[in-house]
């Protein structure tokens, strides 16, 4: 977590949401451009069964970018929610990012406010993008949501999912954005109809699904997540996107 007397960090606000989100100062920054990252992971009580494996993805992520020859050119903000939304950390420089504050994170229990969450981690990239854009930082983003479910807590509604997805790729501050919608342990086809058209219908860039959650199947999750964002970043200067990756 952020902690509140650190002098890297700041706080911010976003219009109309009653949850911000911190970001790495500016004045700390020291290339000339970045790719911002966010994991948004579901903790509602139906993940109980594979939170373990899904942290230890987490911290297979961010090993794996630490590898990255873009590396010094990364930031990862990490969001967990169920029927609330909750920063485990900011928009954070990969280096200040330690493997082993990532064990005991996620703690399955609650709703899932499935909205709220990609509401909120779109509209922190578009705001956060601005400030870098405004310090005349180049950035492109990328974007995961990680979900077992359907939404059945949010505040927000999809078509308002939509439309700052939409705000963020068109964002001059954005040189782009992929964003992926991710459905882990799903077996029930009413839920992979469910997700899929959230996909469609927000406007994500991909989707991708797996109908079980075990370690294996969420250690190449870990391997599609940190190529995902390790492309991105060498997309960045092109003018465009990368090209999604087959899962």
């Amino acid at each position: 977590m952020p902690l509140l007397n650190d002098i890297t960090i700041d706080q911010n606000d976003l219009p109309n949401s009653h949850y911000g989100y911190s970001a790495t100062r500016i004045e700390h920054l020291g290339a000339t451009e970045y790719t911002i990252a966010t994991i948004v992971c579901d903790v509602s009580g139906s993940t109980d069964g594979f939170a373990l494996d899904m942290e230890a993805a987490i911290a297979k992520i961010v090993q794996a970018c630490k590898y990255s020859p873009r590396a010094d050119n990364l930031m990862l903000r990490l969001v967990r929610f169920n029927d609330v939304l909750s920063e485990v950390h900011g928009f954070k420089l990969l280096e200040n990012c330690n493997i082993a504050d990532y064990s005991g994170i996620l703690r399955s229990a609650g709703s899932t406010a499935l909205f709220d969450a990609t509401e909120n981690a779109a509209s922190a990239l578009i705001d956060y993008g601005q400030r870098l854009a405004g310090a005349d930082f180049s950035a492109n983003a990328i974007l995961f949501v990680i979900t077992d479910g359907a939404d059945n807590a949010s505040k927000v509604t999809a078509r308002e999912v939509k439309k700052r997805l939409a705000e963020a790729v068109s964002s001059e501050a954005l040189e782009s954005l992929v964003s992926i919608l991710i459905g882990v342990n799903v077996q029930d086809q009413s839920v992979v109809h469910y997700l899929k058209a959230f996909y469609k219908d927000a406007g994500f860039t991909q989707y991708v699904e797996m109908d079980n959650a075990d370690t294996k199947t969420l250690a190449n999750l870990a391997r599609f997540v940190s190529q995902s964002i390790s492309a991105q970043s060498q997309a960045l200067g092109t003018g465009g996107p990368s090209q999604s990756l087959v899962f």
